[in-house]
């Protein structure tokens, strides 16, 4: 049996065929995205290959850079050819949650700017229905025990996420807000209500914007297409 890790692995080396020399490519954020950086590294490397990298965090951004490719912010290009990056949950839609690592609002922003957007998971998060995953609110810090509140009283489970004993903060020194719902009904109408709320800067909810999914499984890489 193969761990999760070389799960991970086996993704993120296949997702790294997807790009091509002198695309600008989104780079996403997680311990998947890291054997996909591995292996974009090794090309860079080995084959001479050149690409401009648009990252989802300063984690992905410094990691990329120390393996030889040219990082490039948001503002500095007009659109990416394609955007791979990790995912929390997929269902069979191939809407999904994101945001475990804290940087789903700028994993959003690069993914709406792309062409084409592909997620990279092991088989584990590959589920029926969204929601065991915690749904991830980032929120201003201003304000966000009333919205903690209001969370509550709509049922949601809130919890501000902590890392290390203290309150987490995003790259945008945003806070993030766990919402423990167990399984979501209606993605697209939570987005929208979470999305109306002031105070909400970005949910995890992720819908209607992959259209290729590489699965790490114990038989090697299965390619999901829309």
């Amino acid at each position: 049996m193969k761990t999760q890790d070389e799960l991970k692995k086996i993704a993120g080396y296949k997702a790294a065929e997807l790009v091509e020399d002198g695309m600008i490519v989104g780079l996403g954020t997680g311990s998947t995205v890291r054997y996909l950086l591995d292996a974009l590294g090794e090309r860079i490397k080995n084959d001479g290959m050149h690409f401009t990298g648009v990252p989802t965090s300063k984690r992905t951004a410094d990691y990329g850079a120390n393996l030889g490719m040219q990082i490039k912010s948001l503002d500095e290009v007009d659109q990416m050819d394609i955007t791979i990056d990790g995912a929390d949950e997929i269902d069979p839609e191939m809407n999904g949650i994101k945001g475990g690592g804290g940087a789903q609002t700028w994993e959003k922003l690069v993914a709406v700017n792309s062409k084409q957007v592909a997620w990279i998971v092991d088989e584990s998060k590959m589920v029926d229905q969204l929601g065991k995953f915690p749904l991830p609110v980032e929120v201003l810090a201003y304000g966000h025990h009333q919205l903690v509140e209001r969370l509550d009283a709509l049922g949601y489970n809130p919890v501000v996420r902590v890392k290390n004993g203290e309150t987490f903060h995003t790259d945008e020194g945003n806070i993030i807000i766990d919402l423990h719902m167990d399984h979501i009904n209606d993605p697209d109408a939570l987005a929208d209500a979470l999305s109306n709320m002031t105070g909400v800067v970005e949910h995890g909810l992720f819908l209607h914007m992959t259209q290729t999914v590489v699965v790490g499984t114990q038989d090697g890489a299965k390619v999901l297409t829309k």
